[in-house]
């Protein structure tokens, strides 16, 4: 089997797929592994997948190789008082691939590389003439109208490309660095009418097709055993600096720019008894850094602009508690439980018809068995509890809703 044949394809399958995940837009965990326990992973890497969560636990985990896909499933709605309510699931069902591959290259250093979807956020409200609807006079609205022609939505999709470098300081001691090499690409499409109102580059704002970007950030991290059975983590994701999406530099703040986040968290692993693991991580996301995402609907500039008209999305906090417990020596189950603030308030659910990312439960299960043939097969099912925003100020009237299953897959070997 040629690996560099398998990450190439898994990145060209990655570049295709969009979808709207779990922590904002980014997803509950990377690795079906992490997967089955809430995303859990700072302080305890399971797979090759492990640069994604803390680049410390690839010398950790040793060498080997992953491959997986993940099935993703979102539901979301909005509603606008007296109008009803508008399905933008057009389009719902999303593969969402993932291959890692580590090496030892000597007893404490290893070199890796982890490919993985970060996330996104995707809707598409069908060939709806009428909905999903703009207000034209806000925030007492007598004026409706069509955001625009045909189809309505929105389409993000984000890759990381990750090669680490690990290595461990003693025999307890292990640090990280892995490059983050971003790709992502964006379209817009029926929402000529707000482009034509409120933009300051109509033309490049709604129906341009795709548009794409590449980047890059870094990622540093620590994991230590402290003690025979507890072992802490840390971790920091810098800004990762993407290329702006110039066909829409008309919708999107600082002229088309579209940086990722910088992220950053700590967490630990307990090895209660020998057959038993409890896990916790808290991430912070600090969406309010990049205007396109942060700034509020009434910003007052016009669309494209620094001071144009975002999301209003603030900064997250996500935690997440895992468990593993190992039945036997060939068979492991998992399950696991995570939380996070809303990204935005009830004053911002008028943007964020195009993108409403109002999840804050999870729950997880996840298994894992040792093949007779040397590999293991793994499995994690999530589901995001039901939750709606409803809109305030500028947005009342105007509510979001989603809700979310997956189910992944993934077949790896050590060596």
């Amino acid at each position: 089997m040629n690996l560099k044949k398998i990450a190439a394809l898994l990145a060209v399958a990655g570049l295709s797929t969009s979808a709207f995940a779990t922590n904002g837009y980014f997803s509950h965990g990377y690795g079906i592994k992490s997967k089955g326990m809430a995303g859990v992973g700072i302080a305890y890497g399971q797979d090759t997948l492990a640069a994604a969560t803390n680049p410390a636990n690839m010398v950790l985990v040793g060498g080997g190789w992953d491959v997986g896909v993940d099935y993703f499933r979102p539901q979301r709605k909005s509603s606008i008082t007296g109008l009803g309510s508008f399905d933008g699931n057009d389009k719902e069902n999303y593969l969402i691939p993932e291959f890692g591959y580590n090496r030892m290259i000597t007893n404490d250093m290893s070199v890796g590389v982890s490919v993985y979807g970060n996330g996104g956020m995707a809707t598409d409200y069908g060939k709806l003439n009428t909905a999903p609807i703009i207000c034209f006079d806000p925030p007492a609205c007598t004026m409706w109208g069509p955001m625009g022609s045909g189809n309505v939505g929105v389409d993000l999709s984000q890759l990381f490309i990750t090669p680490t470098l690990s290595m461990k300081l003693n025999e307890n001691h292990a640090v990280g660095v892995s490059l983050k090499i971003a790709y992502q690409r964006f379209k817009a499409f029926g929402i000529q009418n707000i482009a034509m109102g409120m933009s300051s580059s109509p033309a490049n704002a709604s129906n341009r097709g795709y548009d794409d970007s590449w980047g890059y950030g870094i990622s540093f991290g620590w994991t230590g055993q402290v003690t025979p059975t507890l072992s802490l983590g840390a971790v920091y994701q810098s800004r990762t600096y993407m290329q702006k999406f110039d066909k829409y530099k008309g919708l999107f703040a600082q002229k088309g720019d579209f940086d990722i986040p910088e992220n950053y968290g700590i967490g630990l692993a307990w090895q209660a008894t020998p057959k038993f693991l409890v896990a916790a991580d808290i991430q912070r996301i600090n969406y309010g850094s990049v205007k396109s995402i942060a700034n509020s609907m009434l910003e007052g500039g016009p669309l494209g602009a620094s001071n144009g008209s975002g999301f209003g999305w603030k900064d997250v906090t996500a935690y997440k508690l895992g468990v593993s417990y190992d039945v036997n020596e060939d068979f492991t189950l998992r399950a696991g439980y995570s939380w996070n603030d809303e990204p935005y308030s009830g004053s911002e659910t008028f943007f964020n018809i195009l993108a409403p990312g109002v999840i804050k439960r999870h729950v997880t299960l996840g298994a894992t068995w040792k093949l007779s043939g040397g590999g293991e097969l793994s499995l994690a099912y999530m589901h995001a509890f039901k939750n709606t925003v409803k809109g305030s100020g500028a947005s009342t009237g105007i509510s979001n809703t989603m809700y979310q299953d997956s189910l992944g897959i993934a077949y790896g070997v050590k060596f």
